[in-house]
């Protein structure tokens, strides 16, 4: 029986099936919704090709399965160019263009871009389709891995999606998806900054992101290091479809079609068993997510478009207090002090929007009402005692919620185009900490239970301008933002903030461009509602501010859209000032985040100053003659002042150099390689105080060892590096298609060095040793801590 099923497996697998793919699609005017009739599309290297009808929809039959490249284009408008379109004989693909109006008089001078330049961030714009991220080695189809792959982006080797970019700290990122806001987008994330190990959005329902790393457009807020626009697909307008992803640590199902006329739909929906896994491994932590999308866009009209988005995940964090016997030596040490320090943990959030879309002749207006909201909670006792409430180190509760509306109205004209709008928010911060650990800096037990309310308003106007001969491109904006949190920060005027932008074409591949600008960012709310024990809260009375970023960048992009190459060169300059900054640790909040927890649910003051700076440096070939690559050098310093220090110092996030190395390789029969290459420059860290962590009544009250603060990122890490690796192999059949892969993330098992651990001497029967010659301190050591082993990973994803 077993080799009759062998055999018919076989079979299967070598089945060629004679029916043909499709693709089919509509184009549009994004300008004002309307369907650009007579445009030319073609599958290109090969004779495919259609012609759009008066409504817009093309159709391309009989195209072998595959990876193509496909372009749309017509007479007054730029050309537009979608890479990597995969075609299957189970389902005809949709894909949709949407043509920009070219306004130049000179169309024999100007180049359209293959890559996508926008007119209002003409510069640090990087973009990644669905299938780049999909097949990009070791990102395991993670949005935020494979971000790191592109110039100025760093990450830290705990293998956490952490996005560090351009010396920024990680909580300077703002994501939008579908231009709603969405604030989490990691399983089990770190509250008053972001990432996470695993990210939220599946990548199945994917169409494009856009990372802009400067020069933000205006009617983006509260941003200092980086804007992700993220663009999910419409749902297929013909057919339902789905898709299964099996991987090493969930199960994945997405699921897309028509509803009813006028409306279509995307949903996901993922499960991981990482708990189960984790647990035959042996870790010591066993953590288990769950994630959803959904998708609806109704045409409820000619001229008006209405999408809904829900985002939401939920993350349980347990500990495994199971020994394995065989364990003995530093893992023992290293697992009991894990076991000492990880709380148990679990976390929800979830994001809703609406958007509403109004086209007109000239522009549109765009409404956007959402809310999202964040829950975490966190609990550790000393060794995991839970008898009695006397070994209850700390017990935290916290939510965030917050309630958006946008109004944005954009006009289009012969060479420009204007925007402006305004928005609000009403926000809610909900907290329940008891933390027995503030003993020891306080000399009280914080116990409070509070909830705060904020509003926060804005404004903007921005536009664009290009030459007679479309050489010259100008744009720029200004956006004021207010909030009742401090007094300062309630006076929209004190956070005016202008932005500037040029690009000029030197040759017909090559621009110039440069960009100045002031950005804010409004702290943390865990900074924003921090009460003291009297129900004070005491950040609003010391006046705190929104955290002000000036930037400076220029560059140059030099492109080669025969062979779908790109080559840029920018150098930036990042000026901080008024970040919040620690009273207890004099310390900015500029060198906390990279870790699971919460930051910032302290006394600050908005002192501490910073300063980024570098060079980046990019290759980029898209799918050309079945090859790929993204190959980046970027050399930055990051550095901020603290209370507590002279001048500045390295911050978490100086890495110094970071390179990153990608390629791919498609061959016959539907086979393709992908590989990366990694280099960090190692960071700095903040040594153990060893004195104080040994006292008894410290240690006692925290479980884990205090930073000397007084040498503040005096040490520093050694480089890290990583190789990974990616084999896909596809199988087209007439009514399903399979893809395997396997993915084997650090090949060369490079361990990433961190810290070492200070933990407790243990007896034979895990007792803590005091220390013989001083009563009131435990025996402390030091162990080597490093990070990272060969991780494989196969999985399977089946369309039908």
């Amino acid at each position: 029986m077993k080799k009759r099923l062998l055999t018919i497996i076989l079979i299967l697998i070598s089945l060629t099936s004679f029916s043909q793919g499709i693709i089919r699609g509509k184009i549009t005017n994004p300008n004002n919704g309307q369907p650009v009739a007579f445009a030319n599309v073609l599958v290109l290297n090969t004779d495919f090709g259609a012609i759009s009808d008066e409504e817009g929809f093309f159709e391309i039959e009989n195209i072998p399965a595959g990876l193509y490249n496909v372009r749309a284009s017509f007479v007054g408008y730029k050309t537009e160019t979608r890479y990597e379109v995969r075609v299957t004989l189970a389902k005809a693909v949709q894909l949709d263009f949407e043509l920009q109006e070219d306004a130049s008089e000179l169309s024999e001078v100007v180049v359209s871009s293959e890559f996508s330049r926008s007119e209002e961030t003409p510069l640090s714009v990087r973009k990644l389709n669905s299938n780049e991220i999909e097949r990009y080695p070791g990102g395991n189809r993670d949005i935020s891995v494979v971000i790191q792959a592109l110039p100025g982006v760093a990450s830290t080797p705990s293998f956490r999606n952490d996005i560090l970019i351009r010396g920024g700290a990680p909580n300077e990122n703002k994501f939008f998806v579908d231009e709603i806001e969405v604030p989490v987008i990691n399983h089990f994330s770190t509250q008053g900054s972001s990432g996470g190990p695993v990210g939220i959005l599946n990548v199945n329902l994917i169409k494009n992101v856009d990372l802009i790393a400067g020069g933000f457009p205006s009617n983006r807020m509260d941003a200092l290091s980086s804007i992700f626009e993220i663009q999910l697909k419409d749902g297929n307008r013909e057919n339902m479809q789905t898709q299964m992803t099996l991987g090493a640590s969930e199960l994945t199902l997405s699921n897309e079609g028509p509803l009813g006329d006028n409306t279509t739909y995307l949903l996901s929906a993922r499960r991981s068993y990482l708990q189960g896994l984790f647990k035959v491994l042996g870790l010591p932590f066993l953590p288990t997510f769950n994630d959803f999308q959904l998708k609806t866009k109704t045409k409820l009209n000619d001229k008006t478009e209405l999408t809904f988005l829900g985002v939401g995940a939920i993350d349980q964090f347990v500990l495994n207090e199971e020994i394995p016997e065989d364990e003995t030596g530093e893992e023992l040490e290293n697992r009991l002090y894990l076991l000492d320090v990880l709380p148990v943990q679990s976390q929800w959030n979830y994001t809703t929007g609406i958007k509403l879309k109004r086209f007109r002749e000239n522009g549109f207006w765009t409404f956007v009402l959402s809310r999202n909201m964040l829950n975490n909670e966190a609990e550790k006792y000393f060794n995991n005692e839970e008898s009695s409430e006397s070994n209850l180190l700390y017990r935290y509760l916290s939510q965030e919620s917050e309630n958006k509306f946008r109004a944005e109205n954009s006009i289009f004209g012969t060479g420009y185009s204007i925007k402006f709008g305004v928005n609000y928010e009403y926000s809610r911060y909900y907290i329940k900490n008891f933390d027995r650990s503030a003993l020891a800096n306080t000399g009280e037990v914080i116990d409070v239970e509070s909830t705060s309310n904020f509003n926060q308003y804005g404004a903007f106007i921005s536009g664009t301008k290009y030459s007679k001969d479309e050489r010259l491109l100008l744009s720029g904006g200004i956006r004021i933002d207010g909030s009742d949190f401090g007094s300062t920060a309630s006076n929209p005027f004190n956070q005016l903030s202008p932005r500037v932008s040029v690009s000029y074409q030197l040759r017909p591949n090559l621009f110039a461009t440069a960009n100045a600008g002031i950005y804010y960012q409004k702290p943390p709310y865990t900074v924003l509602g921090y009460r003291d024990n009297s129900g004070q809260l005491v950040n609003q009375d010391s006046d705190v501010r929104y955290i002000q970023n000036s930037q400076l960048i220029a560059g140059l992009e030099f492109l080669v859209p025969e062979k779908n190459r790109r080559f840029t060169m920018e150098a930036f300059y990042k000026k901080y000032k008024n970040y919040p900054s620690s009273v207890r640790n004099g310390i900015a909040l500029a060198n906390l985040g990279a870790d699971f927890g919460v930051i910032g649910n302290e006394e600050v003051v908005s002192n501490a100053n910073g300063r980024a700076y570098g060079l980046e440096f990019l290759a980029q070939q898209r799918l050309f003659n079945d090859f790929y690559g993204i190959a980046s050098l970027t050399l930055v310093r990051s550095e901020f002042t603290n209370p507590n220090t002279e001048g500045y110092v390295p911050s978490s996030w100086d890495n110094k150099v970071i390179v990153s190395l990608t390629a791919g390789k498609r061959f016959n029969k539907n086979w393709e390689v992908g590989t990366r290459w990694r280099y960090l420059g190692g960071t700095p860290y903040t040594p153990y105080d060893v004195e104080e962590s040994s006292l008894i009544s410290n240690w006692d009250l925290r479980g884990q060892p205090i930073f000397d603060y007084s040498q503040i990122n005096e040490f520093r890490l050694r480089a890290f590096h990583q190789l990974d690796l990616r084999v896909d192999k596809k199988y087209y059949f007439k009514k399903w298609s399979l893809n395997w892969y396997v993915d084997i993330q650090n090949l060369y098992n490079y361990e990433a060095d961190q810290p070492d651990l200070l933990v407790p001497v243990r007896g034979e029967s895990g007792e803590i040793l005091i220390n013989p010659e001083d009563p009131t301190r435990y025996q402390l050591k030091f162990i080597e801590n490093t990070a990272g082993t060969i991780l494989p990973t196969v999985g399977i994803i089946v369309e039908f």
